[in-house]
């Protein structure tokens, strides 16, 4: 494969895609060379010489006719003991299915008596229904092939070159406006075909586009979706559009594009008649930016900061300033620990000493993001691993992991060139699992339905996954000992006296004596190539007819076949990076993209198939050749869409575009990240020392990796409620971003926040300080509030003194039930009269004189704290009416103290707080 290539322009190539979906009039070749007529023109009635072609013709009628559908023939079962590949794709296999000896199906010297004739022809006699008619352009392809013999090159295949279908782009302009379709299928030998009749359609959203099974396309509800022909090995998405309004096109008003990103989406929006809102806010973006890029909450002064300063170029000045700083590279180190499959729990037996490798792992990626590494190079730095450095002896190597495997040392396994844990999950041993997650984590696809059958929306087969997967094989991780440091492992062993210890009991053995500060032997990943094998032929004497052959596997989609005597990895990560794979570099985009939209150019973001195109197909491939031509820069991809126009747009929509929801024209609020949550409630809530320590040192961040990783059995109570990643597969639907019920009873009245709300390092207690007055007592999970239990005491102390009362009562002791009744008079009161502050009962010293000045400072003071509680939580300043309905709360409230506390615990449970905006 080649390496990287320089592409002259991005933008330009993904116009020129533009230019030839609007202008195209129908194939070139078409005009010059006009293709064959469909099979119903062609076979119109059974005078004809052609013999019809098993590959080209009667495996996709009996497609179209549903003989290979899941209810039918196709299922795993089959049915009526016949068993078809599921949506027709295994050639070989069906055709020996059909010709099966005494079975009837096809009888070539009587075609009437065959039963893929007789019973579908016949409703009484098909379970599944009369499927066509007798003297029909179907029964006459049948019925020519059978009698022709049926035949079918095996060892011979035709070659698809490509599925052309006209029109490539459908415009509606009222509904229940209809298109056909033509599909012309370009073979390798040269033969054109008009295939309309024998192909399959679908629609991504029947509401706005319906497709019949003959390939016409009806109108629907306004709005932008896809519809899909199937053929062969082919599928293609063509795009239908109904624009919303009736600025579409020539009436389309000159929308300013600042960037390439924004150019190439106003070309959508232009034929959608659909109006982008205005930019954002400083403060909107400022938080927004902040979030998206470094999953950190700004603090009050940089808000403050930000609105203050007037330089033209400072949103492109803090996007820079954000992606330099060390929250950047947590934040996307766990977005990248979620894509890779970072999981503790996967990774449990990897390392002697649990709860250690996915810190190694997260800090590896950490590091490498924090120095810009190429993209590729961080993925190679996996795909490539090994588990010694160049030069490395066993020992040097088991002296370096068994220091790092000690708290506090991620950075020296980050500072090692790879990342060989990448390889040792438990989920990631059997080629099946290892095809599969390498397909998530690296090319955005989800192969995993070709283990079985050929994938429904793409153009996989089960050869091609069992290719593939081979390729995975010779990688040997976990807890293997290779073959070259097999004997020195034994001899460490030995001489730590632990030789016949296995499994679980060594595990903790040598977990033990690392932390005793022992070296201790470690697993390596090691490649076991296979072993030429030699074939003498049947005479064994005969030398002559050795025969060697190689393992092999296969790229997928590729036909050359890589063997297998040597590590394929190499090969592995060329194709990857080379400019003519179609996945690698657009997984990536795609997914930076739902980063910062909620959604990415395709959804979902792992599952990039033929069928499932991206909704603007120009932008993505503008960013993907982009992201290329500037050597994998992350930072350039980051700047590319956060510094567009469209990425800044104002979240409230216009007339135009509020029911858009997929074309970004406005922004879409979207509920923080799990991970982003648990941190923001934390600089929410703490003191502007206590906040400011952990912004600096990322320690008891969620985004920092310090927390336990999430897990079935040991979960961060914050992360379980806000669906942070398992990391039990590689598919991105193992994080939700859904809204729950659970999710606001926690804002409301977990025991968590209410401590973080009134905790004496909290902010409310700094605010209080500043005030003069009494903060809020401090809430615990496991101690009783010292009011709560003097009040319980005097309470029992009251029941105590009644019934003394009684007593003395019944013996007449008149004066010692007067004392009692006193004293129950006096507890009462203490009981009800509990001592509160506010600004007039707890004022400072310095407005000890209760003055009008006094007064009014008093005032000023209480309205900057509402200010800074706005900054801190929304990220902007109050509204006049909210700081005058904040202020008369804390007047009514039972103390300065409580009222402050319950103003930012509402603030905290404001949609504007949850969501991004």
């Amino acid at each position: 494969m080649s390496q990287r290539t320089t592409m002259k322009s991005p933008l330009l190539l993904a116009l020129v895609g533009v230019a030839i979906v609007l202008t195209s009039k129908g194939p070139l070749s078409a005009a010059e060379n006009s293709p064959l007529a469909g099979l119903p023109q062609r076979f119109a009635d059974g005078n004809t010489n052609e013999v019809p072609d098993f590959q080209r013709h009667v495996i996709p009628l009996l497609s179209r006719l549903g003989c290979n559908g899941r209810a039918c023939h196709g299922s795993f079962q089959g049915r009526g003991d016949f068993q078809l590949s599921l949506f027709g794709y295994d050639f070989a296999a069906d055709h020996s299915a059909l010709m099966a000896e005494n079975s009837g199906r096809v009888d070539t010297d009587d075609a009437a008596e065959s039963l893929i004739i007789s019973k579908p022809t016949d409703a009484d006699m098909h379970e599944g229904g009369k499927r066509y008619e007798l003297g029909s352009w179907q029964h006459h392809v049948l019925e020519k092939w059978v009698s022709s013999g049926a035949p079918f090159e095996k060892s011979d295949p035709a070659i698809l070159d490509r599925l052309e279908v006209i029109p490539a782009e459908i415009l509606f302009h009222k509904e229940a406006q209809q298109q056909p379709l033509k599909v012309i299928a370009h073979w390798a030998d040269g033969i054109q075909e008009d295939v309309t009749e024998i192909c399959r359609f679908s629609s991504n959203d029947d509401a706005i586009a319906e497709v019949d099974e003959t390939g016409i396309v009806t109108a629907g509800v306004k709005g932008d979706t896809h519809v899909v022909a199937y053929y062969d090995k082919a599928v293609v998405p063509i795009p239908v559009l109904r624009p919303l309004t009736e600025l579409a096109n020539a009436k389309y008003p000159d929308v300013p594009a600042k960037t390439n990103v924004d150019q190439l989406v106003n070309v959508k929006l232009k034929k959608l008649g659909i109006l982008p809102s205005d930019v954002c806010s400083d403060a909107d973006f400022l938080r927004r930016a902040r979030l998206d890029i470094t999953g950190t909450l700004p603090s009050a002064s940089e808000v403050q900061d930000f609105l203050a300063d007037k330089a033209t170029d400072k949103r492109e000045t803090l996007v820079n300033e954000l992606l330099d700083s060390p929250e950047y590279a947590a934040w996307w180190a766990t977005r990248m620990s979620d894509w890779t499959g970072n999981s503790e729990e996967q990774l449990r037996n990897t390392l002697p000493i649990r709860g250690v490798a996915s810190k190694l792992w997260f800090a590896w990626i950490e590091k490498r993001l924090a120095e810009n590494v190429p993209y590729d190079q961080i993925v190679e730095g996996m795909v490539m691993a090994t588990s010694r450095e160049p030069g490395e002896d066993y020992a040097a190597y088991c002296s370096a992991m068994t220091e790092v495997c000690s708290p506090g040392n991620e950075d020296k396994f980050a500072a090692r060139e790879s990342n060989p844990l990448y390889w040792g999950r438990q989920n990631f041993r059997s080629t099946e699992e290892r095809a599969i997650g390498f397909a998530y984590a690296f090319m955005g696809i989800r192969i995993q339905c070709a283990q079985c059958h050929k994938h429904p929306f793409d153009q996989w087969s089960k050869d091609d996954f069992a290719e593939f997967g081979k390729l995975f094989q010779p990688i040997i991780a976990g807890n293997a000992s290779s073959p070259q440091s097999k004997r020195e492992r034994d001899q460490m062993l030995a001489k730590l006296e632990l030789k016949d210890l296995k499994g679980g009991q060594l595990q903790r053995k040598l977990g033990e004596l690392i932390r005793d500060g022992e070296t201790v032997p470690f697993a390596e990943l090691f490649v076991r190539t296979a072993p030429v094998r030699r074939n003498r032929g049947n005479n064994a004497k005969n030398r002559r007819n050795i025969r060697t052959s190689v393992p092999t596997g296969t790229l997928l989609g590729e036909d050359e076949k890589l063997t297998l005597d040597h590590d394929p990895r190499g090969a592995l990560m060329d194709w990857l990076r080379a400019p003519e794979n179609p996945y690698f570099t657009k997984a990536l985009v795609n997914r930076v993209w739902a980063n910062y939209f909620g959604v990415g150019l395709v959804q979902p973001t792992d599952d990039l198939n033929l069928a499932n195109p991206p909704v603007n197909a120009p932008l993505m491939d503008y960013l993907a050749a982009g992201f290329q031509e500037s050597g994998f820069d992350m930072k350039w991809l980051h700047r590319e869409i956060v510094l567009s126009d469209t990425y800044q747009r104002s979240w409230e929509p216009n007339e135009t575009n509020a029911s858009d929801k997929r074309n970004f024209s406005h922004f879409i609020p979207r509920r923080l990240p799990a991970e982003v949550v648990h941190d923001a409630i934390q600089l929410a809530t703490l003191s502007d020392s206590a906040a400011e320590k952990i912004r600096e040192s990322l320690s008891e961040r969620a985004i920092g990796g310090k927390l336990v990783s999430p897990n079935r059995n040991r979960q961060n109570f914050t992360l379980s409620v806000f669906g942070a990643s398992l990391r039990e597969t590689n598919c991105d639907c193992d994080r939700s971003d859904e809204s729950s019920l659970l999710q606001s009873v926690y804002l409301r009245n977990d025991q968590d926040v209410l401590i973080r709300l009134s905790a004496k390092d909290g902010w409310v207690t700094e605010a209080c300080r500043t005030l003069g007055v009494k903060p809020p007592t401090p809430q615990a999970s496991n101690k009783v509030d010292p009011k709560v239990r003097q009040r319980m005491a005097m309470n029992k102390q009251l029941q105590t003194r009644r019934k003394q009362l009684v007593e003395a009562m019944a013996d007449n002791r008149k004066g010692a039930a007067a004392k009692i009744r006193m004293d129950i008079m006096r507890l009462r009161k203490r009981m009800n009269n509990p001592e509160e502050d506010s600004l007039e009962k707890q004022p400072s010293k310095a407005d000890s004189d209760r003055g009008e000045n006094s007064v009014a400072k008093q005032e000023k003071q209480l309205s900057d704290v509402i200010d800074q509680a706005y900054l801190r939580t929304l990220s902007r300043l109050p509204e006049p009416s909210e700081k005058e309905l904040s202020l008369q709360f804390i007047r009514d409230s039972k103390s300065v103290g409580s009222g402050v506390e319950s103003v930012v615990w509402s603030l905290i449970n404001t949609k504007e707080f949850i969501l991004n905006h």
